[in-house]
C-alpha cells in the first residue's frame, strides 16, 4: 500500500502535522512506501503561480496520483482549511482522489471549529473525487503535549479516535476466507434411482395381475 500524507500547516512545529504523523505511524505499520508532503516546503513561487511544470511540484502531484491512501491535515483558520493547503490541492487534476481512501484531519482552537470539517474540508476533498473517506479526526490545541523532539504529541483521547477511524481500513485490508476454506454444508442424500430392469419387472407383474380376472370371466 502506498500512503501519502499532506500537511497544510504554514508553521513549524505544527499540531496538525503532529496529528498527521501520528495517523501515518498508526496506519503504516512498516509499510514499504510512505511519503509526507509538507506544502509549506514546496517552492512558493511555483505554488502561487500554479506552475505544475516545476520539478518539485510535479513530483508531489505524482506522489498523490500513485497513492492508495491519502491523509490530509490542516489547521482550521476562520472556520476553514488553510490557504497553504488549498494552494496545493488546486494544482491536483480533477478527480485526483477518485479510487483512493482519504482520511481528513484537522486541528482547531476549540470544539466549535469541528464543523469546518463537514462544511469546508470534506466538500473540497469530494470535489477532487474522494468517495471513500474514513471518519474524520478533529483535535483541539489543548489535546497536544509539547515535545522537544517531535514538536507536539497527541494525547490518548486523540490516539483512540485515530485508531477507531483506521480500524475500518484494517478491516478492508484483512484477508477474506477463501471459498475452498468455507465449511461445506451437509446436503440431504437422495435415494438411489431404481434400476431399469426392476421397473420393467414390476410393470409386468402389475399387468399380469390386472389381466387374470378378465381372462377368467371370458371362459
Amino acid at each position: 500500500m502506498k500512503i501519502v500524507g499532506i500537511s497544510g500547516s504554514p508553521t513549524r512545529p505544527s499540531r496538525s502535522t503532529a496529528l498527521l504523523r501520528a495517523a501515518m505511524r498508526a496506519v503504516s505499520g512498516g509499510a514499504a512506501h510512505t511519503v509526507e508532503i509538507q506544502v509549506r516546503d514546496l517552492p512558493a513561487q511555483a505554488l502561487l503561480h500554479a506552475d505544475t511544470q516545476n520539478a518539485v511540484i510535479s513530483l508531489a502531484i505524482a506522489q498523490v496520483a500513485q497513492a492508495d491512501l491519502v491523509l490530509v491535515a490542516t489547521p482550521i483558520y476562520k472556520a476553514a482549511y488553510s490557504g497553504v493547503l488549498k494552494s496545493f490541492l488546486d494544482l491536483l487534476p480533477q478527480d485526483a482522489l477518485r479510487g483512493k481512501t482519504v482520511l481528513p484531519l484537522a486541528v482547531g482552537g476549540s470544539p466549535g471549529h469541528l464543523l469546518a470539517l463537514d462544511y469546508a474540508l470534506k466538500p473540497l476533498l469530494s470535489a477532487l473525487g474522494a468517495r471513500h473517506a474514513l471518519d474524520a479526526v478533529y483535535a483541539t490545541d489543548s489535546q497536544f503535549v509539547a515535545d522537544e523532539v517531535l514538536g507536539y504529541r497527541v494525547d490518548a483521547a486523540v490516539t483512540e479516535r485515530l485508531e477507531r477511524s483506521l480500524q475500518v481500513l484494517a478491516d478492508m485490508l484483512a484477508p477474506k476466507p477463501r471459498l475452498a476454506d468455507a465449511p461445506t454444508p451437509d446436503l440431504p442424500t437422495e435415494p438411489p434411482a431404481p434400476r431399469a430392469d426392476n421397473v420393467l419387472a414390476r410393470a409386468a407383474l402389475v399387468l399380469s395381475r390386472s389381466a387374470t380376472p378378465q381372462a377368467a370371466a371370458s371362459c
